[in-house]
């Protein structure tokens, strides 16, 4: 690898982020936050872990520096507000690999790959006392975790504790008034009233599904796949484009393609 090289390639890709950024840079750039670009994030994150479970090195390669834009994005728009910059942030995670690699770069000893991880997890833990961070019954639960994975162990955790439903109708009936409040918000609330109350109907359904012993994930995923297939006969069953398409055909075929299913 071109060590000098690198270093020019991701100091011209901070450079370009900035210029889009600026002034006169490009509209759709400038008008992102913190909260716009967090879909970006998580979205080329998944292909990433597409392009490497398929084993498309190439493909790989672009998702990868698709990621890294990422992190450059959102290290410009923290120095633009004056929180830290990219420098702040390699020379974090350089001194985190260091630190807790004092087996290779100080005088530790690891000679196998559970004595390093059962080291590494040592520094951690030394690590987040020193952070002084509130503990509790949810503290536990990394936030970073995907959100319905997050609101399935926050949901058990809770119940754990005797915080829950006595039965799952009770559930369904919260999950009713939550849909209420849903509409109301729909045609008198804010963007963020929306937001708010879509989210505890989310939330409710989890709760749902662990009354009745189903994880949320899976049982999206598979419904995922399930409207995938569909979508795939309904597009193939038009042999034209979906603007020239009437609702009526398209229903039509995706019956077809349900009826299908079950036979």
């Amino acid at each position: 690898m071109d060590r000098t090289k690198a270093s020019e390639g991701f100091e011209q890709l901070v450079e370009i982020m900035a210029r889009l950024r600026a002034p006169d840079g490009c509209p759709w750039d400038r008008e992102q936050t913190f909260d716009t670009i967090k879909p970006y994030l998580l979205e080329e994150t998944y292909e990433v872990m597409q392009a490497i479970d398929e084993r498309d090195w190439p493909e790989l390669a672009e998702e990868l520096g698709d990621l890294l834009l990422q992190v450059v994005f959102f290290s410009q728009m923290a120095e633009e507000a004056g929180h830290f910059n990219v420098t702040d942030a390699i020379e974090a995670i350089n001194s985190k690999l260091i630190r807790r690699h004092p087996h290779v770069f100080g005088d530790g000893d690891a000679k196998t790959s559970t004595e390093v991880l059962k080291k590494w997890d040592e520094i951690k833990t030394e690590e987040k006392k020193k952070k002084a961070k509130p503990t509790g019954l949810l503290a536990s639960i990394p936030k970073t975790l995907p959100a319905l994975v997050e609101g399935e162990h926050i949901s058990r955790k809770a119940a754990g504790a005797g915080f829950d439903w006595p039965h799952i109708d009770d559930v369904f009936a919260k999950m009713r008034e939550e849909l209420t409040e849903l509409d109301h918000a729909r045609t008198t609330g804010s963007h963020e009233k929306i937001e708010g109350e879509l989210g505890d109907l989310l939330f409710t359904i989890i709760n749902i599904a662990r009354f009745l012993k189903v994880d949320p994930e899976q049982a999206l995923r598979k419904t995922n796949s399930k409207f995938r297939r569909r979508f795939g006969h309904v597009e193939q069953g038009l042999g034209k484009p979906f603007k020239e398409a009437s609702l009526n055909e398209m229903e039509s075929l995706w019956k077809q393609a349900k009826e299908k299913e079950h036979k």
